[in-house]
């Protein structure tokens, strides 16, 4: 799948296998008739499906807590960013035609070659062509979405060398009605290189530059939770349509380096990422047989960051001093923001993977190495304030608590670090045949981590500046390792069983040491084992499999609001224990001509262990509960059917579905099952000019997701039944068009 121009529709109908690619090897020959095995081929299920925006690949669950950012992105096999916060991999990358490819890695490859457990999206930038090529896709929807991307690429000389051009446009006013933004994503990526091709194929070096412009706002909806899980829509408030972010736009921060005052906007003003990408990459095969690969990377980026998240919602009188801008008394219901933003944050990254792979024997055998440096500075200021509960609320001033801005506490709680960190890595891997019916594939990383930066652990009260803060200095370097084993073995030539050993170990970063708690530097170990049987024939690929998984000294940060006081925010950090235990399921279906139908069945039951900390003067224990925002039943249902002449006509669907998610630490509040659908038509009207119609929810469910902001420490859900609070949410219903060229 070489072909990113109908990227949209072709990743929707992927439907390879989810944690064990398989695939019937070509194995029949008159004189030797040899087993099916099993491959670890790039997995290119439907993750550009994602629910709640349009910027991202989804996360895919294993069972463990997602990440800050998301999914992990790679480009040219090295991360796009070298850690996912302060700069969001989204911000530098988006699904495009100035991509040659675009798949899933599996677990396996990326315990040994990044030594992480956990799923990843790997891409080829578009490199120079020996012939002319021009690709382009432009993408609209029902709400005003526009999207224009582009690629060219050809040849310079006959002497091998070639060039590459493209860009990427988006302009995306997102699903609800904000007050202060036009668009709720607006993106520009820019492209350029040059390929050299060496004679007789023997490869290619590549020099690439890519400037980035991004800036991105979330929403959050308004809702009225019910028992059972359930939430209902209030007057005047639609999930998904309505904003629940203040309608001026604007947020007054306190810079803790500068001590200075200033205005952050949700229009991107001041709280974008704009990033330089210079590479060098390309490959060379010896004489011998071995395959050399490189890829490095310099990225220089100033990243910015306004993040809105509510804390509460309650009544109140006019007599309780709520007061709106015009000085008028206020009473009825009020929304607690916390703000968090910073700006223009320097970073920079270096980055680079050399490689050696060759086939000996039955042997497959890469070894190589893997560096990664970043320096950066986090200062990431809070602020909190009031506003009314309705579409595009305005603020709301307290007496004795707000300032004249309707601001209060600023950077209570705020975070800082700044300074180097450098990750060396050696890494060696081997998928080895051993025979016709046994595969054997395992693969080891080591890693060695070093620190070198400061902090402040002083107390984070209102009006935190580094000029009043004490600073420290760290210094420390860790030894990580990481991989996995697999083997699989043909029972006969279409049924079989396999084992799968994954490990990874991490001890964190200078992000650990952001807040006034020293961090907690220990190993964080993650393994993973899983046994099943696979069965391939004509009209069948089926994986199914049993794992357990479990990781220690996870760190998580959480905004707590004091259950007896819901303007009393405070900042916890808690290291704890999760594990999971789960069945899987998944298969691919192909009856007959033209129909395809893959399903994916998890079963799953992640808890938290270990898990105790205090806020507010109190203790707390939360071991053995639920994670949060984690289903316990997954599944997928993505059917296809391809007809016509050529089948230049398919239609598809996919569904997903979602049991209950837990919204608190308690577990006593929780959401209830629903579904994420998404469904289309493709017409390939020749080999030149597709077309894809898409919609997204076309179920048309309106519900909330995830956690319940400020509901963390809630033990009784009953006074909650048929209250007013808040949350994430999936999209509502849309429609898509995008048309696409290849020429």
């Amino acid at each position: 799948m070489k072909n990113t121009f109908a990227l949209v529709s072709i990743l929707m109908l992927s439907t390879n296998i989810l944690a064990t690619n398989v695939d019937v090897a070509e194995t029949d020959t008159l004189k030797n008739k040899k087993a099916a095995v099993v491959s670890n081929q790039s997995d290119q299920r439907n993750v550009m499906l994602n629910a709640e925006d349009n910027t991202s690949p989804r996360e895919i669950n294993i069972g463990l807590p997602g990440s800050t950012w998301g999914i992990n992105i790679l480009e040219d096999d090295l991360p796009v960013v070298y850690r996912g916060y302060p700069e969001y991999p989204n911000k530098t990358w988006r699904g495009s035609v100035g991509l040659s490819s675009n798949g899933l890695l599996q677990m396996n490859d990326i315990a040994y070659t990044l030594g992480d457990v956990g799923y990843a999206v790997n891409s080829y930038s578009m490199k120079g062509t020996k012939k002319f090529k021009l690709k382009g896709k432009l993408t609209t929807n029902t709400f005003g979405w526009l999207q224009g991307d582009i690629n060219v690429s050809g040849p310079i000389s006959k002497n091998g060398w070639t060039y590459t051009a493209g860009a990427f446009l988006n302009f995306d006013p997102g699903t609800t009605d904000l007050a202060a933004n036009k668009y709720a994503d607006e993106t520009k990526i820019v492209r350029l290189g040059l390929t050299k091709y060496f004679a007789k194929n023997r490869g290619q070096i590549n020099f690439l530059y890519k400037f980035s412009d991004s800036f991105s706002f979330g929403d959050y909806a308004v809702f009225q939770y019910e028992e059972g899980g359930k939430v209902s829509e209030i007057d005047g408030f639609k999930i998904g349509r309505d904003s629940y972010v203040l309608n001026t736009g604007k947020i007054r921060m306190l810079d803790m380096v500068t001590g200075e005052y200033y205005w952050a906007g949700t229009d991107g003003s001041n709280s974008k990422v704009t990033a330089h990408n210079i590479d060098i990459n390309g490959n060379y095969l010896f004489n011998s047989g071995w395959n050399f690969k490189y890829s490095s990377r310099l990225h220089l980026a100033k990243a910015g960051l306004l993040g809105l998240s509510p804390t509460s919602i309650t009544t109140v009188t006019a007599e309780d001093g709520y007061t709106t801008a015009d000085g008028k008394a206020y009473s009825g219901m009020v929304g607690g923001v916390l703000a968090q933003g910073f700006n223009d944050a320097p970073i920079t990254e270096f980055q680079t993977r050399l490689s050696l792979n060759k086939q000996i024997n039955s042997h497959n055998v890469t070894v190589g190495l893997l560096e990664q440096f970043r320096h950066s500075t986090f200062a990431n200021g809070r602020v909190l304030y009031y506003q009314t509960v309705e579409p595009q609320p305005e603020i709301l001033y307290l007496s004795g608590k707000s300032d004249e801005y309707g601001f209060y506490n600023y950077n209570s709680g705020a975070a800082y670090h700044k300074g180097n960190e450098n990750k060396f890595s050696i890494y060696a891997g081997d998928k080895w045949q051993v025979n016709k019916n046994l595969n054997i594939d395992f693969g080891l990383h080591l890693r060695w981590r070093m620190l070198n930066g400061e902090y402040t652990l002083t107390n984070r009260s209102a009006g935190f500046t580094l000029a009043n803060a004490e600073i420290s200095k760290v210094k420390d370097s860790y030894y990580n390792i990481g991989g996995y084993l697999n083997a699989r073995y043909n029972l006969n030539r279409n049924f079989g069983l396999m084992a799968n050993v994954l490990y990874g170990e991490d001890n964190g970063g200078l992000e650990n040491y952001n807040t006034k708690f020293l961090p907690n530097m220990k190993k964080s170990k993650s393994p993973m084992g899983a046994v099943g049987i696979f069965w391939n024939n004509k009209y069948i690929q089926l994986v199914s499999q049993l794992s357990v998984l479990s990781k220690t000294n996870n760190l998580k940060r959480f905004n707590m609001v004091d259950p007896d006081n819901s303007s009393n925010v405070d900042n916890v950090q808690v290291y704890y224990k999760i594990q999971t235990i789960g069945w899987t399921t998944d298969f691919v279906l192909t009856p007959f001509k033209g129909f395809k139908l893959h399903y994916l069945l998890t079963i799953q039951n992640p808890q938290y262990k270990d898990f105790s900390f205090e806020a507010f003067n109190t203790s707390y224990n939360y071991s053995n509960k639920n994670v949060l925002s984690i289903s316990k039943v997954l599944m997928e249902i993505d059917p296809s059917y391809s007809f016509g002449k050529r089948q230049q006509w398919r239609v598809w669907a996919s569904f997903r579905y979602y049991s209950k998610q837990f919204a608190n630490l308690t577990n006593v509040l929780y959401f209830a099952p629903h579904w994420e659908t998404f469904g289309g038509v493709d017409y390939k009207l020749n080999k030149h000019i597709n077309f894809s119609a898409q919609v997204v929810n076309f179920l048309n469910q309106r519900g909330a997701k995830g956690s319940i902001n400020g509901a963390e420490l809630i033990t009784d859900p009953t006074p909650y039944y048929g209250e007013v609070m808040t949350g994430s949410y999936i999209m509502p219903l849309s429609g898509r068009l995008t048309v696409s060229i290849n020429f």
